[in-house]
């Protein structure tokens, strides 16, 4: 299943060899029938979520809220002015780094409040394009855009399916969750910015038009990765969806209100999805059938899937080997340990099988260690291609645009980001839980 998530033949749906996968486990008695339902039944209030909030990205995106995020960008970067790139200066403040500022504003706040797939597939082809109107190297936005996708989706339940699984099993309100993550949410995004700007100072301090590939290597000119912004349309001026950005406001208040309430959150997802999706189809801006196909069906059956082959393989042997490694308490260190294996196995294995093997053990020991969990398997992808579902999607965007980031620099730069982040995003977690308790 995860051979095939990975390297997608084809391009054909993850739910091709998840699905048969399934009936297998189910009909060799690796799980019983009865295990199977009751897992399919725990993660159907997930996946729902999941899919409405997919189509609210969709539309949100439909309406034009992420080209009017790519002209604000482009305007970002050259200090404001309608003119053409400014001259980044003797002082390293120009539209380079201006831009990758702006970036990181926008690609935290969308993998939050729309999820990190909105980052990966809306969002990053706009900064593309607005580093092409800038002429400047586009590579350090594009990583910035990966990486956030993954570091960045730790403040709310629905910025990443984890956290999705993560809220189902902590006993933990919308809000509290929000309060708790809020801490290690802002010191990841510093530590990514710390990182990245100090490895891409050549690119962020060049000329415009100076070797503007976003392939090149620091400092040389060189383009062996292709200009990942040559081929992307320019953002336009386009205007902010007001109307849009309402909507979406409303509906990050209805998770915390319906959380409180003890209702499931995905009542309020779906009640946004439903009226940007009602007005789309009356101004004729869609179908109904282009919003069935932006919940993206098939890979709501390879997460479903996906859960019973992972209870099959932790109910006959996983489990009881990992349970002993596995720190128990909320002390520091054991934080520490658990987000560090976390880290580890969402790197070699992905992090969606990471997060369902780990969940189980790690919540009898409450709410911080299903958090450390999230840290790892939020944080950790970022060291590998194959971390998670949204890195291999980030990487199909970039070759779509005639370009691709080498192993080894996307190895080193997450080794440099993954390592410091997480231990430092631990010792915030556990600040977080002294003082707001769990």
């Amino acid at each position: 299943m995860l051979v095939w998530a990975v390297r997608r033949p084809r391009e054909l749906p993850e739910a091709i060899t998840a699905v048969p996968a399934a009936v297998l486990v189910t009909a060799i008695g690796a799980v019983t029938p009865h295990a199977a339902v009751a897992e399919m039944k725990r993660l159907g209030p997930v996946v729902g979520f999941l899919a409405c909030v997919l189509v609210l990205a969709k539309l949100c995106d439909d309406d034009g809220l992420f080209r009017a995020c790519g002209a604000w960008l482009a305007r970002g970067g050259t200090g404001g002015k309608r003119g053409g790139p400014g001259r980044s200066g003797s002082g390293g403040g120009g539209p380079g780094r201006r831009l990758l500022v702006g970036v990181f504003a926008v690609a935290a706040l969308t993998t939050a409040v729309l999820s990190l797939d909105a980052t990966v597939v809306l969002l990053t082809p706009v900064v593309l394009a607005a580093a092409a109107r800038l002429r400047v190297r586009a590579r350090p936005h594009a990583y910035a855009c990966g990486h956030l996708a993954n570091s960045a989706s730790l403040l709310l339940p629905v910025s990443n399916l984890t956290n999705l699984l993560a809220m189902a099993v902590s006993g933990l309100s919308f809000g509290k969750f929000a309060e708790l993550m809020a801490l290690p949410w802002l010191v990841a995004i510093a530590v990514e910015y710390v990182v990245l700007s100090r490895y891409f100072a050549a690119d962020l301090a060049a000329e415009p038009g100076d070797g503007a590939g976003a392939g090149a290597e620091p400092g040389t000119g060189e383009e062996p990765g292709g200009d990942l912004g040559a081929e992307a349309r320019e953002p336009d001026d386009a205007k902010m969806p007001v109307f849009t950005l309402v909507i979406v406001g409303l509906t990050l208040c209805g998770f915390a209100v319906a959380s409180a309430a003890g209702a499931n959150p995905a009542w309020a997802a779906l009640a946004g999805a439903l009226v940007l999706a009602a007005r789309a189809v009356l101004r004729r801006e869609t179908t109904p059938a282009e919003i069935a196909r932006s919940a993206d069906v098939p890979f709501l059956l390879f997460v479903l899937s996906l859960g019973v082959v992972v209870t099959a393989v932790v109910s006959n042997g996983l489990g009881s080997a990992l349970r002993p490694v596995v720190p128990s308490g909320a002390s520091l260190p054991a934080l520490l340990g658990v987000a560090a294996l976390a880290a580890v196995l969402a790197a070699v294995v992905n992090n969606l099988p990471a997060v369902l093997v780990l969940l189980p053990i790690a919540a009898p020991s409450g709410a911080g260690a299903v958090l450390a969990v999230l840290l790892g398997v939020n944080i950790g992808p970022n060291l590998t291609y194959t971390g998670s579902l949204a890195t291999l999607l980030w990487r199909r965007v970039l070759r779509s645009r005639g370009a691709d980031v080498t192993l080894g620099e996307f190895t080193r730069l997450g080794a440099a980001t993954v390592i410091p982040a997480l231990a430092v995003c631990v010792v915030a977690l556990w600040l977080s839980l002294r003082v707001f308790g769990a």
